[in-house]
């Protein structure tokens, strides 16, 4: 079986082929030694594993939940993950909003809400969404993450806070 190149924080990567149907998240944690990416549930469901991925080349990040998607489907893949985010020792506004807004208790939901949001922040760059809508767009992003502490309104609060800190997202 051949080998499966990808970049995970922008650092290239191959995996064995013989290691095709593992998870990504056990790649990331085993192999890679990087553990944020949480593994809970095991079945996509609350998303506490999820990573952004860029498909091709100047294509939009969009969510991937790790603990279900097998290597095999990351051929040519840009993987980000938790670790990836912040950029030469300095917090994303997404970051330091979440801090700022304590967003979060225990933490173990925090790096997929964080990726999901990254997502969402990388598309509102290239397309901003009109003030009316900016509520509905981070219920969209984010709606489908369970945090067991039920720091919702938290999460949701400093994804706003941090998207209307930064010019030209909301029209």
């Amino acid at each position: 079986m051949d080998n499966i190149h990808f970049t995970v924080n922008g650092t290239p990567v191959v995996a064995s082929g013989e290691d095709s149907d593992l998870p990504l998240v056990n790649y990331l944690q085993e192999d890679l030694d990087l553990t944020g990416t949480k593994f809970c549930c095991g079945i996509g469901v609350c998303r506490a594993c999820t990573v952004s991925v860029r498909r091709q080349p100047g294509a939009p990040l969009e969510p991937m939940i790790a603990c279900s998607t097998p290597l095999s489907s990351l051929e040519g893949v840009e993987v980000h993950t938790i670790e990836g985010v912040e950029q030469n020792g300095h917090l994303h506004p997404l970051q330091q909003a979440f801090l700022d807004h304590f967003s979060f208790q225990c933490g173990y939901c925090t790096s997929g809400f964080l990726m999901a949001a990254m997502t969402l922040w990388d598309r509102l760059l290239d397309s901003p969404v009109p003030h009316s809508d900016l509520d509905q767009v981070i219920d969209d992003a984010l709606k489908d993450h369970i945090c067991r502490c039920t720091g919702y309104i938290r999460y949701y609060e400093a994804v706003r806070d941090a998207i209307l800190k930064q010019p030209g997202m909301v029209a």
